[in-house]
């Protein structure tokens, strides 16, 4: 599967639809295809060392935390009971039920609005800089990501993290 067909899940394209579609295309590697939305969340590494933790400091000193993830709408609503750590996040803006991706600057504005905070008052953090300029441009605060360590060295700097 290339990323650009996977992109179109996280736009907010079916499952289904795509895997249908792909598999009257290359009707020879169907279980192969099918196995792509039957197994999906097998694909997703755990979570990052050391940032399940980091979250967890920072909810409980009442940083407001929020995100915006490129995810498609018909695998979101089983993922995120995988993963209590969401669990901490205010509000989520996912792409394929916006039908808005990173990094186009208009999930930025909808996040802006839902989230109630202007855009200079935010930290993204991304760990795709094509993410984390486009954060940029729209006015917010950004922190490419590369592992909980720097993103807790940055998080101190700004005095967000003890």
């Amino acid at each position: 599967m290339s990323e650009d067909w996977h992109f179109q899940h996280d736009a907010g394209r079916p499952a289904a639809e795509m895997v249908a579609e792909r598999i009257a295309e290359f009707p020879a590697h169907a279980p192969l295809i099918a196995a792509w939305a039957e197994r999906f969340h097998e694909s997703i590494p755990g979570p990052v060392d050391g940032m399940p933790e980091l979250l967890d400091r920072l909810a409980a000193s009442g940083i407001p935390l929020y995100a915006i993830t490129n995810f498609g709408p018909d695998f979101w609503a089983s993922f995120r009971p995988t993963q209590p750590m969401l669990a901490h996040f205010r509000d989520i803006v996912v792409s394929g039920n916006e039908r808005l991706t990173k990094p186009d600057a208009a999930i930025f504005h909808l996040a802006e609005r839902r989230f109630g905070h202007r855009p200079e008052t935010m930290l993204f953090i991304d760990d795709s800089l094509a993410n984390v300029a486009a954060a940029r441009a729209c006015g917010w605060h950004a922190h490419h990501f590369t592992g909980a360590a720097a993103l807790a060295a940055e998080l101190r700097a700004r005095r967000l993290l003890d």
